[in-house]
């Protein structure tokens, strides 16, 4: 008979460092209720717990009952709980300055005679830009230090598989920019009458930043301090959304934490007086089961009810910890 091997609260008792819990999977799998759920529990057990939102279409104020947009905010009614939804436009504004600065240093550094905004406006209409900044402002906050846990409520899968994966690629392609910096910077001096190095502030970003993702991707990697925990539902397709990126995050070495089944609708609830509807929703997601418990075989950690209310506010995500945390 399938069953949990693993429950949640079994599985973080074995991981007591526990610092860094990343919540995921398809849109509209109840990633938010289950990030604000966790960041609940820890809390509740004596930790200074930050919930933060890496998701551009931001949901935790409406989930909190609160505005926690802008900037990390007390939750009301949790002792030791925090809450924060990430404001995308600014950071990427800081980043658009920030990159303006890096590439006037590259022209002035070339001897090229032109405005940096051209070279801005097309770094910053690619579609991953709004990403990597919101990776930068997820970075700081880990870097900062400031919080005993942080549960981040992120994106749908593609773009968290994006947004983590950053560290890597990024280490990747610093490499090859300060190794072709190098080149430009020996054949430079080589060309020179004056032997006199010149200071490369670009080539001491390259470094510092070089550094700062080797620290992010140490973090993202260490299986005692982060997790990533997947939530499906018993439905085909959250299923081979979540089967497909496990193995990604795998190969990039993101430690995933467990699989979570939410919205499963309790069959001693239903009898054959029940709708024909709700027999056949039952009898479906019985059939979806059987693949997770052969696909996730040992990583599921919860199975959640659906419930006849919406989960909203701190005393219905107090309530839910009961299904999550037993």
């Amino acid at each position: 008979m399938a069953g949990i091997e693993k429950s949640m609260v079994q599985f973080l008792k074995e991981h007591p460092q526990m610092k860094f819990v990343f919540f995921g999977g398809k849109g509209g799998v109840g990633k938010t209720v289950m990030a604000g759920v966790t960041a609940v529990w820890f809390a509740q057990q004596g930790k200074k717990t930050i919930l933060a939102s890496t998701n551009p279409v931001h949901s935790l104020s409406g989930l909190l009952d609160q505005n926690v947009f802008g900037q990390p905010t007390p939750v009301k009614g949790v002792p030791n709980l925090w809450a924060y939804e990430i404001d995308t436009k600014d950071t990427i504004e800081r980043s658009k300055q920030d990159i303006k600065q890096k590439i006037q240093w590259f022209l002035k550094f070339a001897e090229i005679s032109t405005q940096a905004d051209a070279f801005v406006e097309s770094a910053t209409m690619n579609p991953a830009f709004e990403e990597s900044a919101m990776f930068e402002n997820m970075v700081d906050l880990m870097f900062k230090d400031e919080y005993e846990v942080y549960v981040f409520d992120t994106a749908p899968t593609a773009n968290a598989r994006r947004l983590l994966g950053m560290s890597k690629v990024y280490s990747l392609w610093v490499n090859k920019m300060m190794k072709s910096r190098e080149e430009a910077r020996s054949l430079r001096e080589l060309l020179s009458f004056t032997k006199k190095k010149e200071e490369d502030p670009l080539m001491d970003y390259l470094i510092s930043f070089r550094e700062r993702m080797n620290r992010a991707q140490k973090l993202l990697t260490n299986d005692q301090l982060t997790a990533f925990f997947f939530v499906t539902l018993p439905e085909a397709l959250p299923i081979a959304v979540i089967k497909r990126f496990i193995n990604w995050f795998h190969d990039f070495g993101i430690p995933v934490g467990g699989v979570i089944v939410n919205m499963l609708i309790q069959k001693e609830q239903v009898t054959d007086a029940s709708a024909e509807f709700v027999r056949n929703r039952v009898a479906m997601q019985a059939e979806h089961m059987e693949t997770i418990w052969k696909e996730f075989d040992g990583s599921v950690r919860a199975l959640l009810p659906l419930l006849d209310n919406e989960i909203r506010g701190v005393e219905a995500l107090k309530n839910f910890t009961k299904y999550v945390f037993v």
